[in-house]
């Protein structure tokens, strides 16, 4: 994890910006309790994640499947089995489906709150 955290830092300072939002059930499982975890390290290296409860997500109309953006034109949309296992991710070059994406990060960035204020919100502190 180290190398990721020095990574964040070298590119930041050069003015790349690394940002996403995380959405998660609640109660949350292990597995996104540690991410909460990990988010204040990689935070505090320059990345800013962002945390919205999935009941959230959907009133907001926003999709159920995960997928990356970077630096908002290349798109990579990421799939799953039924257990949840990563089955990899798909690259899409369709510009309308692009720019569909970033409309839904930009939603997602909204209804979203900071990590520090979510970890609060569901009493974890800095665990």
């Amino acid at each position: 994890m180290q190398s990721w955290l020095d990574m964040l830092r070298e590119a930041t300072a050069k003015g790349r910006r690394f940002a996403r939002v995380r959405v998660v059930t609640l109660p949350l499982t292990d597995y996104s309790r540690f991410g909460v975890w990990c988010a204040q390290f990689t935070n505090g290296a320059g990345e800013d994640i962002r945390y919205l409860t999935r009941d959230k997500a959907e009133a907001a109309g926003l999709p159920d499947h995960d997928y990356w953006l970077f630096d908002s034109r290349k798109l990579v949309r990421m799939h799953f089995d039924d257990n949840d296992a990563f089955l990899g991710g798909e690259i899409i070059e369709d510009a309308a489906e692009i720019v569909k994406h970033n409309y839904w990060r930009d939603a997602a960035w909204h209804h979203a709150v900071r990590r520090d204020d979510f970890a609060a919100e569901q009493h974890l502190g800095r665990l």
